[in-house]
């Protein structure tokens, strides 16, 4: 498993400021072995980020690239080149020829949503290892396709729901699940206010149809995170939510866009565990927080970042326990230098642990079941705002075929 120390002696590897030393006089600073070649499936703003969070690990080197994107691939090239001038990638002409290379270990799949399971049945057959992108689909009957087959697959199959390694999110897991300092869970919630979302190739982030929709394709995350602290299965989910900010009068091709910037949605769980979400999409300042309430004490922690300020970010963390314990507070934050390469240094965990799983160990990385649940809170909550009213899990499920 992977020690602090084999982080900071990575990051050091790769210190240009060491660069003047003789090979032989390289010991803490010496390069770190990095045997394990990763392909990278769509080269767009998370392709690019896996690109540099690979290499900045250490473990894996990037070997080849596939995008239908020519900007795509030659931003892709760029990033790697930048890291390491003289490696050669290999550039893929398909998603046939990725699956035929037998020069790869891993595959990480960041394709468009609604392509996830046209990809994936493309490359099942090759059993390397995978990490794919959230959500793993648009629908539920594409999720439990996707799960279907990661069930079965031979090889490590990781969905990127890397949120539950932020920081503070860590911290809070530890103490509420690991030792259960707040006792039984009984109401969690969630907030999160942002900027709109960014622009996509083809723009298939602002229709549902493409993307699933905001409570899927967005807040995943987030109900991963309800899903996983609740420790149960969603039972009902009931949301409010519309489109009035943010492209409304946004065309691409014709087609308005639909989807959603800002919601509630409330979740209950069989357990009798409840959880609410509140988004708002039209914020300049990045807000996320979370808190969990039991029957001993109540946790609540955030992040927060200015995108129009040098403020970096900023967090929180309060667990106030009364008279059942001692209560602290703290601001649980990665070194800048993981913190700063992406999304609040959670993707470099996960990627940490994607090869902590090929290695054979034991993580926290989401599985195939916990991707599809975290689509079905999603759905469920994109359906009760068409039809206004609450959604019950398993009819919406057996109403997609799906039994259980």
């Amino acid at each position: 498993m992977t020690t602090e120390q084999d982080i900071l002696k990575r990051a050091l590897s790769k210190d240009k400021r060491f660069g003047y030393l003789p090979e032989k006089d390289r010991h803490y600073t010496a390069p770190m072995d990095n045997d394990l070649r990763f392909a990278v499936i769509g080269t767009g703003i998370m392709g690019l980020e896996h690109i540099r969070i690979t290499e900045m690990e250490g473990r894996a080197r990037i070997t080849a690239v596939w995008d239908p994107n020519p900007a795509g691939i030659a931003a892709a090239v760029q990033t790697v080149k930048l890291i390491d001038p003289s490696r050669e990638v290999k550039i893929y002409k398909s998603i046939e020829e990725v699956a035929s290379d037998p020069e790869t270990d891993g595959l990480i799949i960041c394709t468009p949503n609604y392509t996830h399971l046209d990809v994936l049945k493309k490359l099942a057959s090759t059993g390397k290892h995978i990490l794919m992108e959230k959500p793993m689909a648009t629908t539920v009957h594409d999720a439990m396709e996707i799960r279907k087959i990661a069930e079965k697959y031979p090889a490590v199959f990781q969905l990127g729901l890397q949120y539950r390694f932020k920081a503070p999110y860590v911290e809070a897991y530890r103490d509420v699940m690991t030792q259960e300092l707040l006792g039984d869970v009984k109401m969690i919630n969630i907030a999160e206010r942002r900027i709109p979302f960014l622009d996509k190739v083809g723009q298939w982030n602002k229709q549902s149809r493409y993307s699933g929709g905001t409570l899927v394709e967005k807040c995943c995350h987030y109900f991963d995170i309800f899903n996983l602290f609740a420790g149960s299965k969603p039972v009902r989910v009931t949301a409010s939510g519309g489109q009035d900010v943010n492209f409304r009068d946004f065309e691409y091709d014709g087609v308005r866009s639909d989807i959603l910037d800002n919601a509630f949605v409330i979740v209950d769980y069989e357990n009798r565990v409840r959880a609410c979400f509140n988004l708002c999409m039209f914020s300049p300042l990045f807000f996320e927080e979370l808190v969990v309430c039991g029957e001993k004490g109540t946790l609540r922690t955030w992040e927060q970042e200015d995108f129009m300020s040098n403020d970096g970010l900023q967090t929180g963390y309060e667990l106030f326990c009364g008279e059942n314990g001692p209560s602290r507070k703290g601001s649980p934050q990665y070194p800048k230098m993981i913190e700063s390469s992406g999304h609040s240094g959670a993707t470099f965990y996960e990627h940490m642990y994607f090869v902590d799983n090929i290695r054979g160990a034991k993580t926290l990385t989401a599985t195939a079941e916990e991707g599809f649940w975290s689509v079905v809170v999603g759905a469920a909550a994109e359906e009760s705002v068409r039809t206004g009213k609450p959604v019950m899990v398993e009819r919406m499920l057996k109403n997609a075929g799906i039994r259980l």
